[in-house]
This record gives C-alpha cells, sequence and structure tokens, in this order.
C-alpha cells in the first residue's frame, strides 16, 4: 500500500515557494544514502550559511592589518560592534534598544534573573513549566538556593493534565492567580523544546502582571521560529541562544530582551561589568556605574566578536526575508510534515505513534512513540535522516523555513512508510 500524497505535490509546493531560493545559501550535509541528508534538527543546531567564512574572515583580515586598532578603524568597530545587530529585534518584536547580543544563553538567564528575582519574604515564588529543558531547571534551582529559599517550596512547576502532553493556558493562569501575592516570577519557554508547545506569552505576560511578577521568558526554541512582539505584550525580560532556528554556529551567542521600562531606569539593579557602562564615558575609567540605557547596560565584556560574525551572516539574511514570511512558511511546511506523517502511519501498520504537539506550535513536530520507537529512529538515521531522539520516547522533528524544503518532507514521509 503506498501514500496518498504524491511527490507532485511536494513539488507543487516547493515551485509556489517565494523563500526556496534561500536553501542553495547554505551548506547541506551530504548524506551515504543520497546526495543530501534530510536535516530536520535546525531546533536543536542550525545549518551553516555558506556566507560565514567571508563574515568571519573580514573580522580576521582587520584584526591581521590593525590589532587593537579595530576597535575603532575596522570595516565594522569593535568597540560598538553589538550595534550591528540592532535589526535582531525585528525576530522578537522589539526596539532596537530593548535587545543586545552577548554571552551565551544560560550566562543571559543568570544575570537576567539577577534582576528580575528579587524576592522577599512574602513574595518569593516561581511559576513554571514542568518538564522545562535541563538548563533552565538548573538556573532556577540554583537561584532559589542562592536566596536561600528551598526549592520545592520556592518553584511550582504545572504539569499536563492526566493523559495530555501540552499545558492548557488555563491551568497556567488559574495557577498563577491562585499563587497570586506570594508569587515572583512566572518564568516559562516561548516555544516548549520536547513537545514543541507555544505557550501564549502575551496572556502569560498580563496574569503575571495582575498579580504584582515579573514574566520572563526562554525563547531559545522561539527565536527565529515563531512570531513574537515583546515590546507590545510588555514581557519583562528574555533571553535566546542564536544556534538554533537562527543558523549563528555551534554554542554561538544569545540575545536578551529588557523592556524600555526597565532598561531605561538606570535604578533597575543588575550586575555590571565595563562594556555595559554608558558608551560616552567608557574609556574614561572612572569609578562608579553608568549603565548605558537599554538592554546594552547588561553587557559585561568585550564583544565575542569572531562568534558574533557568524551570527551576523544569518541575521542579515533573515533581515532580508523578515519573520512574517518565515513565520507561514514554517507553519506551511509543519502542516505537510503532519499530513505526510500520518498519511505514512495509515499504510504501514508497523509504525505506532502519538503527535504530541499541540496546535499551538512553531516549526517542530514531536512523535511520541511506542517500544519500537529507537529502532524506528535509527532506521531513519541509517537512511540520512537526522532527527533528534529525546528520552524516553520521543522523535523530534523540524522543517524549517530558511532551508528545508516541501520534497525534504515528502522524502522523510515516503522512508517513513517503508520502516
Amino acid at each position: 500500500m503506498q501514500m496518498t500524497i504524491g511527490r507532485e505535490v511536494a513539488e507543487k509546493l516547493d515551485n509556489e515557494d517565494v523563500l526556496s531560493s534561500y536553501r542553495s545559501q547554505f551548506f547541506m550535509p551530504p548524506g551515504k544514502t543520497r546526495s543530501e541528508q534530510l536535516y530536520f534538527t535546525g531546533n536543536s543546531l542550525g545549518l551553516q550559511p555558506r556566507a560565514v567564512k567571508d563574515y568571519i574572515q573580514q573580522e580576521l583580515d582587520d584584526w591581521q592589518k590593525l590589532g587593537v586598532e579595530g576597535h575603532f578603524h575596522s570595516k565594522n568597530p569593535w568597540f560598538g560592534y553589538h550595534h550591528f545587530f540592532d535589526k535582531e529585534a525585528k525576530i522578537v518584536g522589539a526596539k532596537p534598544e530593548e535587545v543586545v547580543v552577548m554571552n551565551n544563553l544560560t550566562v543571559n538567564l543568570h544575570l537576567l534573573l539577577a534582576s528580575f528575582y528579587r524576592p522577599t519574604n512574602s513574595r518569593y515564588k516561581i511559576i513554571m513549566e514542568g518538564g522545562a529543558f535541563p538548563s533552565d531547571m538548573y538556573v532556577i534551582e540554583s537561584q532559589v538556593k542562592h536566596h536561600g529559599y528551598d526549592y520545592q517550596d520556592a518553584v511550582i512547576e504545572i504539569e499536563p493534565r492526566e493523559g495530555e502532553h501540552a499545558l492548557r493556558t488555563e491551568d497556567i493562569v488559574a495557577k498563577i492567580k491562585e499563587v497570586g501575592d506570594e508569587c515572583a516570577l512566572v518564568f516559562f519557554s516561548g516555544v516548549q523544546y520536547y513537545t514543541g508547545q507555544a505557550f501564549d506569552i502575551k496572556r502569560l505576560t498580563e496574569v503575571a502582571h495582575s498579580v504584582g511578577a515579573f514574566a520572563g521568558f526562554d525563547c531559545a526554541h522561539a527565536a527565529g521560529n515563531i512570531e513574537m512582539q515583546l515590546h507590545d505584550w510588555e514581557v519583562d525580560f528574555a533571553a535566546w541562544c542564536t544556534y538554533k532556528y537562527l543558523n549563528s554556529s555551534p554554542g554561538g551567542v544569545s540575545g536578551i530582551f529588557v523592556h524600555e521600562k526597565h532598561g531605561n531606569n538606570p535604578e533597575t539593579p543588575r550586575f555590571a561589568g565595563w562594556w555595559g557602562h554608558k558608551e560616552s564615558e567608557r574609556f574614561q575609567m572612572k569609578k562608579g556605574y553608568i549603565p548605558e540605557p537599554g538592554a546594552a547596560g547588561w553587557q559585561l565584556s568585550n564583544a565575542p566578536v569572531l562568534a558574533m560574525a557568524a551570527h551576523k551572516a544569518s541575521l542579515d539574511m533573515f533581515d532580508e526575508v523578515g519573520m512574517p514570511a518565515l513565520a507561514a512558511k514554517g507553519k506551511k511546511l509543519n502542516s505537510f510534515m503532519e499530513e505526510v506523517v500520518l498519511d505514512a502511519q495509515n499504510v504501514n501498520e508497523k509504525l505506532e505513534f502519538e503527535i504530541i504537539t499541540p496546535e499551538e506550535r512553531g516549526c517542530q513536530l514531536s512523535m511520541l512513540t511506542n517500544k519500537n520507537g529507537k529502532a524506528l529512529f535509527d532506521y531513519l538515521t541509517l537512511n540520512d535522516v537526522i532527527a533528534d531522539w529525546r528520552e524516553p520516547n520521543v522523535i523530534r522533528l523540524a522543517p524549517v523555513p530558511m532551508y528545508n524544503s516541501f520534497m525534504d518532507v515528502w522524502e522523510f514521509g515516503d522512508l517513513l512508510s517503508k520502516f
């Protein structure tokens, strides 16, 4: 029995895709059984843009020719290098001064929590999703312990209802209201790494504020994936990595968002370093920290120029395409992936899985498999499908709009049907 979705459907969708030309601007990993792998792990590490080498080489050349003078006289002067990333704000729906690129994700989360988790005897509790990404759990655990609180008392993890895999917004809202005046912080993912659920950031922020709490988000799986309006939604803070959907090198730099109501207030508490000091006075080497207005006032050290150059190569493409077009194609790819996967299941009785990603989603589709799940994953790997296995038994798939095609998705479904 063959799949009912023919390859001509994928061919038609690719011919109609206005973003199809961007695939050629990335290196597609070569396969062993096909010319190119079917790469569906852009939610873990995005592929390398072909332009990256030139962007990094520019900085290497300026370093070679100018030495320390590159801070002011290179093509892209390093002193103000973070300003070349003002366009990052468009990706998360923010004002340029509310966003800065610096450090790595978990470092930035700690720096932001130093500002926005300031518990008191009566208001000290943090509400977050159960089963959050481990790094987020470790950050929160260490933060509450640092302030002298017991994790079991200070942290409230919300789990899905029995028999369900995704959280209901109404359940999160009800818990925030129940905790009320004791709640210091609501801290969630923008998109849940395991299930692929996109949370209602706007609603969660509104309810957090209604009880006097801050609202912060780890947008590692949201930035470059779904459309967000962090400024208009009045989110207090957010952070994200750039190596997933933003295709900006392994372990690459991170972005942060601080709402202008906090960023433009010099009294907002924070850890300080000289690169966050007021730019016009930075090299006067005076005592007394004067923060640069906006998110830039959270910087500590010099920009990691070579890593940021890799990010710039990708960011320039994102600026060219725009998040509305990327998000629209991402939804279309994801819907086609679901259709193809379910069609394969219908024709192959050996395939037993459940899609646990709710309708509120971005690019990712998570398949909860049975006892044969690992064998299925290994079969796909041997056939040049790069997907992602997450314990105990989920296969994550993320066809991303910058470089995945509808034919990639159809070929995956065809392989799935032959397992």
